[in-house]
């Protein structure tokens, strides 16, 4: 399983990968009104394992559309991918399974189109959450379709903390000096960002995505004061796992994927969602502006949309699916998977995550004094040397 060895990190890659070009946003003129016959091919960019044969076999037999797989290991990979051209298969690439550190990069940057999410049946049954997300979504125009999501949560050992921990300030706090693990990723400030949004109000902040410079740089001071306390910047889900597998650390920032794997070894932990809140990620399959197989594309778009897949797809990956039928699924292959995955989760439940979307100097309230996506990844290679 490879979500599992994916990461959502978004160090080293193309510098076009790094920036948000000015092209704009695309023209919705050309929406289709309905799915053509299956072009016999689809291209895909993906965290690994994204159209597993699992769920992917019965599409391609269904559909005639052969799926041609390019796995990427980060957010700033998959942009530099649909950027450079060239799908498996030949021609362009059709899909991309993008997070949201990385979508709103692509729409501005031109390289994905307006998706017709009438043509997707299951889109009414999303989460409200996750048909109009500000991620994918610009001025009610749709950029994708949500696929997967999960929360970043506090993870640590049950038997080495103690009390059990309440916030964010346990990563933040000398006690577990050298013991400590967070994601090796650029949108690791907006977390210090969240964590000084409820604890120092005077900063202003109000989106842990937008923040001027002032509130950027007591972010980072943050995190370079953290620095000393870090056994490990983890990349992969796997490496975070050993790590509380091996008592090489005892709290840090993790997955729900990775609890439960640790769980089900026995190693004794937990996770939890801190007073301050937690950012999460989510994922949406976006349509390039060349894209070849049209059709194809769409008709995936419908397939991976469906209760049933969503729930195959939430379980081999350790993600909750967007589809609100999908629940009873989960529970079908996997009794109590639905709870676990926080798939029937209520609507406060999401006030309490903020979801990643990419930084832009423009600020969403009338100003363009943020700090841009680039700025983060500068930032960041300081925090960690």
């Amino acid at each position: 399983m490879n979500r599992i060895k994916r990461a959502h990190v978004l160090f080293a890659a193309l510098a076009v990968a790094m920036c948000v070009p000015a092209a704009g946003v695309s023209s919705t003129s050309a929406l289709p009104t309905t799915i053509g016959k299956g072009e016999g091919s689809l291209n895909l960019i993906e965290w690994a394992a994204y159209s597993d044969p699992s769920f992917a076999k019965p599409f391609e037999k269904q559909t005639g559309c052969i799926i041609h797989r390019k796995d990427a290991g980060s957010s700033n990979e998959m942009v530099a991918l649909m950027r450079s051209g060239g799908g498996g298969g030949g021609g362009q690439y059709d899909l991309v399974s993008a997070s949201g550190d990385a979508s709103l990069r692509l729409i501005y940057g031109g390289d994905v189109q307006p998706v017709n999410v009438k043509l997707i049946p299951s889109w009414k049954d999303f989460l409200p959450n996750f048909r109009s997300p500000a991620h994918n979504t610009v001025k009610g125009v749709h950029y994708g379709v949500s696929v997967q999501w999960g929360p970043n949560t506090l993870i640590y050992n049950t038997k080495l903390v103690k009390p059990a921990p309440t916030s964010w300030g346990s990563i933040y706090s000398s006690k577990y000096k050298g013991k400590v693990t967070v994601p090796n990723n650029p949108i690791q400030i907006a977390d210090a960002a969240l964590y000084l949004m409820k604890t120092q109000s005077s900063l202003g902040i109000t989106d842990p995505y937008e923040l001027n410079q002032s509130q950027f740089d007591a972010a980072v001071n943050l995190l370079k004061q953290q620095r000393p306390l870090i056994k490990k910047y983890w990349d992969l889900a796997s490496q975070e796992i050993s790590l509380f597998t091996n008592h090489d650390v005892v709290i840090g920032a993790a997955w729900p994927y990775q609890t439960n794997t640790l769980q089900g070894a026995n190693v004794p932990v937990a996770d939890t969602i801190p007073s301050e809140g937690a950012t999460g990620w989510a994922d949406t399959w976006m349509l390039g502006t060349k894209a070849p197989h049209p059709n194809c594309a769409y008709l995936w778009y419908k397939w991976i949309s469906t209760p049933h897949v969503q729930a195959q797809q939430a379980i081999f990956f350790g993600e909750t699916p967007v589809n609100t039928k999908a629940c009873s699924e989960m529970d079908t292959l996997q009794a109590g998977s639905c709870a676990q995955y926080h798939a029937d989760a209520p609507a406060s439940y999401f006030n309490t995550i903020k979801f990643w979307k990419t930084p832009l100097a423009d600020c969403g309230n009338g100003k363009s004094d943020c700090m841009p996506y680039s700025k983060w990844q500068t930032a960041w290679t300081s925090v960690t040397g």
